[in-house]
Parts: structure tokens; sequence; C-alpha cells
């Protein structure tokens, strides 16, 4: 019998729910029909895909047309960021991001600025780790047309302040009609713990992913704004409201939307509070019992599932296999960037050294997670710690 293993990178993936599977089954097989054929096994499929569509707009708080259906968080994000630029008028239009943003906007951003097509500004954070409102709005230039800021960060967990920085755009750009700032946020991280509603938040644009909710990998979603300034990037079928052209993933997407009707179960609330209840214990126990940890960003701001800690004198990597080895998942970063074998560039962005920010890793809980996980786990990093100390 394989032994039990201890799954603490729910960051990177989680578990599909039951619930998710059971409904995605019959679209492997029995209705494969495609949703743009009009015949009654595409119309079947159709329905299937408009129901999901259905789901995700509840949760968003949106109207059903204005969910877009993507293969994942980042091709959504290519979508919003690259899509937003192409339809400016400005002969170099500018960008504000912010430098603890994930790799898959971060990426097309420096891409473009490299090449001269766009300028952009990246928003610096301190050691919380959390964008200052001021920093953004003395940032905005008469040729901004893209804000994107995450609204929690996939390593260190920190909360954005999302709903204010939407005010604040939505303030500038009404003092002046030429101003068309569209404001797009990764949520991706966000969607199990905090309010999504896209009106609350002032959002123009929103990025999802199936496979961070219990959900199915190769699914996700962009919220458009209708009337928000945004070209697609392929031309093709007339699918997804023509910006998201291609043969739909009907299993994928009513996965996704049965996972994001579980996020408004209202056990979902009493899952989470549990799940803070356990990552303050976790905390709480290694700062004891291990001197040289320290939480990295603000413990207020910060989703309650995120535990990213550094231990002075070791290597994050280290400490990641030698939990792995013990049966105990856990990472170094988020898992697109844990490949690489440079330090994190969030932590550097924060004003740690090379050194300082290869001692971090990062432990994130789940629905799944038991307190006697919890508990073994921190035996076994006390002393794994300990043992690389030794090593050192």
């Amino acid at each position: 019998m394989r032994k039990r293993f201890i799954y603490l990178d729910y960051a990177a993936s989680t578990p599909q729910d039951a619930k998710v599977q059971k409904v995605m089954l019959p679209f492997f097989a029995r209705e494969f029909g495609n949703p743009s054929s009009v015949h009654q096994v595409g119309q079947r499929a159709k329905a299937a895909v408009e129901g999901a569509r259905e789901q995700v707009a509840k949760f968003l708080s949106c109207f059903a047309n204005e969910v877009v259906f993507t293969a994942g968080a980042t091709e959504a994000n290519n979508i919003a960021i690259q899509g937003v630029i192409k339809q400016s008028s400005f002969t170099k239009p500018h960008v504000i991001t912010c430098v603890i943003e994930h790799e898959s906007l971060l990426a097309p951003i420096e891409a473009l600025e490299k090449k001269g097509v766009i300028e952009a500004t990246y928003i610096k954070v301190g050691k919380e780790g959390v964008v200052n409102l001021k920093d953004i709005e003395k940032s905005l230039q008469k040729n901004t047309i893209l804000v994107s800021i995450q609204y929690a960060n996939s390593e260190i967990g920190t909360i954005q302040p999302i709903a204010e920085i939407g005010k604040m755009l939505r303030k500038y750009k009404k003092e002046d009609a030429k101003r068309q700032v569209v404001f797009h946020s990764d949520a991706v991280q966000a969607a199990l713990y905090l309010d999504c509603n896209v009106e609350k938040l002032g959002v123009d644009l929103l990025t999802l992913s199936s496979h961070k909710i219990y959900g199915p990998k190769g699914a996700g979603v962009l919220y458009i704004r209708k009337g928000s300034a945004i070209e697609p990037l392929f031309l093709g079928g007339g699918q997804e409201q023509d910006m998201r052209p291609g043969t739909e993933n009907v299993a994928g997407i009513v996965g996704m939307g049965e996972a994001i009707g579980e996020i408004q179960n209202p056990k979902t609330k009493v899952q989470n509070i549990r799940i803070r209840q356990l990552r303050d214990m976790f905390i709480k126990i290694i700062q004891q019992r291990i001197s040289t940890a320290e939480v990295t960003g603000s413990l207020l701001k910060r989703l309650p599932n995120n535990v990213h800690i550094r231990f002075k004198g070791v290597e994050g990597k280290d400490v990641v296999l030698l939990l792995d080895q013990k049966g105990i998942a856990i990472s170094a970063g988020s898992a697109c960037s844990e490949r690489s074998q440079e330090p994190s560039h969030v932590l550097l962005s924060m004003g740690y050294t090379k050194t300082e920010a290869s001692c971090a890793v990062r432990i994130t809980l789940g629905k799944h997670t038991k307190k006697e996980e919890v508990e073994k786990t921190v035996k076994v990093l006390e002393k794994v710690i300990e043992q690389l100390r030794i090593k050192k």
C-alpha cells in the first residue's frame, strides 16, 4: 500500500473535487459534440458551456457574455495585456504593473517593452509586499492605457488593494473622458478566499484559473467588461465572443463551472476559517521551534492558506527536496518559476539579497489539509533545518 503523502503545495495546483470529476465525465465520451454544431449533439455541448458561463458570471457578479473561457491563466493574462496594447492608438502606449507580478504577466510586458512597442512602469513594493496606491496614481500618464495589478501574490500570498485602485482609476477617468485606462487584475490565487465581485473591485478585466480552485487543468477565464478597449490575439471562428477562437474545451469548462459553483457553497467559508486557523498554528509553532525562521510579506494582508518563510543559512530548494524524500510536498516558489536556478524575483523586488531570497520556501494549505499533517510537517521541518545547518 502506498504511504500517505502530505501535500502542502495548493498554490501550485489543487486536486480535482469529486463533484467536478463527476460533471466532467459525460463530456469525455457520451456528450462529445462540438458546441458550434447546430444539431442536438452539438447543442447539448453548447448548453453545458453556457451553463458554466452562468456559474462564473454569478461568482463575478457580471453578465454572462462578459465571461471568456481560455486554456488557462497564462493565456488569459496574455490576451488581457497584449489585447489592450494591440488596440491602442498611441504610438507608444504606457503600461503600469507591479514588480512582483506573475511571470505570465511580466514576460509579455517586458518583451513588448524591449521591442520598443510600449513603455512600462513597474511599481515597487517594500518588505510587506504590498503596493502603495499613491505610487500607481503618480505613475499615470497621458498615454497610459493599462494598469495590471495581481489581486494576491502567488508566492508570498500578499493581498493588494484592488478595490481602492479601481476606485482611484474610476475617479481618474471621470475627471477626463479622454483617459481610457483599462484595469486588469490576475485573481488566480484570490478566487478561493477573496471577494471577486467585479463591480466592487472596479476592474475591467480579471483572470481566473480552474486548477487553482479544485477544477481541471487546461481551463481558465478572462472577464472582459462590456465596452473595454481590447482586441483578440487570435483570429478564426467566432467562439467566446470572438475573443478566443477555437473549439471549446467542453469538459474543462464544465469542470471549471462546477468548481466555481463550489466556491459559493457556504461550506467553503467554514473551510477557509479552518484553513486560516491551521496556517496560524503552523506559523506560531515554527517560530517557537526554529529560531532562524522568518515569515516574509505582510501577516495581515495575506491569503489565509499561505506560509512563505525563510530559514536563514539554508537553501530553500534543499529543504524542498529533503521534505519530498520524507513524503511532504512544498515548494521554493511559484510552480511556473521553480525550475529556474535564479532566486525569486518577488523576494529580490522586496529588497532581499540573492542569498536571503534563496532561503525561502512556500507552504500552502488546502481544504484537505489535516491538523496532524501540519504537526508532522513542523516536526520533520525542524529536523531537516537542523540537518542542513550541520552539513553547512
